[in-house]
This record gives structure tokens, C-alpha cells and sequence, in this order.
């Protein structure tokens, strides 16, 4: 059976877009970036602001900023990337807003993560609260990655 895989991904600054771009090509997937309805500002970014949008977001468990657009299709994959930058050693807020808006019953979940210096961490089950009937399969940080590193974590997925 072939398996239908969607890339999607929250990127702030472009780095993580960038990752999710060459794993879609790698992967041969559709990609899906996911918007917030209020994009970030430099200073929305600014983490060692104690009073910033983001470290506000991250500091409150029950934060969920809204997402500008929505996929229409999720029924038709199977494997679902989900790409973000780390924050606070672990996924950005918008995240659960996004697993919290689909139906991933049975939807394989793999992550994939960019980071100035910090592994995926808890993040995993941070999550999977969220998405509690996915398929849940680990993940990884591919900050700098090539394609032939990415063509390499494919294949060891076995996917």
C-alpha cells in the first residue's frame, strides 16, 4: 500500500519553513504551512522579553492562538510531519492549536523540529494529549539538514 504523507509546519522566521520545504521534496509529500491569523513580529519573537507575545504564549498551558488557514483535506493521508521551531524545549503553542482542530484518529504523527541548541525533549508528550488517537512515531531535530540526511531519516522510518 502507498502511503499518502502531508508535510505541515509552523515556521517564525523561515528556518523551519526551509526544513519542511526539503523533507517534502525528499519525501515526494504535500506540504502545508500553518498560518497564524496574527503573524509574529520580531518583537512577538523576542524571548528574553519576560512580557513578549511568545514567551507569554509559553508560559500559559491554556494558550491556543488561532490559525489563518485551514486544511480541508486531512482524510487522505496516512503520515502526518509535523514541523516547528523549539520553543521553551518544546513545541510552539500554535501546535496544539492545530492538532486540536483535526480528527488524527489513526493518522500516523512523526515531528520534526529546528532549534538554536535544544532537542525535541518532552516535547512528544506535551502533545500527544492533543491528539490522543494518533499514531504517535518519535521524531527529530533536523537543524542544517541535507537531503541526503533527510533521505537517510526516511528510510529508517521505513515509511
Amino acid at each position: 500500500m502507498n502511503k499518502k504523507i502531508l508535510i505541515t509546519y509552523f515556521s517564525a522566521t523561515g528556518t523551519t519553513k526551509k526544513a519542511a520545504s526539503m523533507l517534502a521534496k525528499v519525501a515526494d509529500a504535500d506540504l502545508f504551512e500553518i498560518e497564524p491569523e496574527e503573524p509574529y513580529t520580531k518583537a512577538d519573537l523576542d524571548w528574553m522579553n519576560k512580557k513578549s507575545r511568545s514567551t507569554l504564549e509559553m508560559s500559559n498551558s491554556s494558550s491556543r492562538p488561532k490559525i489563518k488557514n485551514h486544511l480541508d483535506n486531512l482524510k487522505e493521508y496516512d503520515i502526518i510531519f509535523l514541523g516547528f521551531p523549539i520553543w521553551w524545549y518544546t513545541a510552539p503553542t500554535i501546535i496544539k492549536t492545530f492538532l486540536e482542530s483535526y480528527d488524527f484518529t489513526n493518522k500516523k504523527i512523526i515531528l520534526f523540529a529546528t532549534s538554536g541548541g535544544s532537542n525535541l525533549g518532552k516535547t512528544e508528550n506535551d502533545l500527544r494529549p492533543c491528539a490522543p488517537n494518533a499514531i504517535w512515531e518519535g521524531g527529530k531535530v533536523i537543524n542544517g539538514a541535507n537531503e541526503n540526511m533527510i533521505k537517510s531519516w526516511l528510510e529508517s522510518l521505513n515509511i
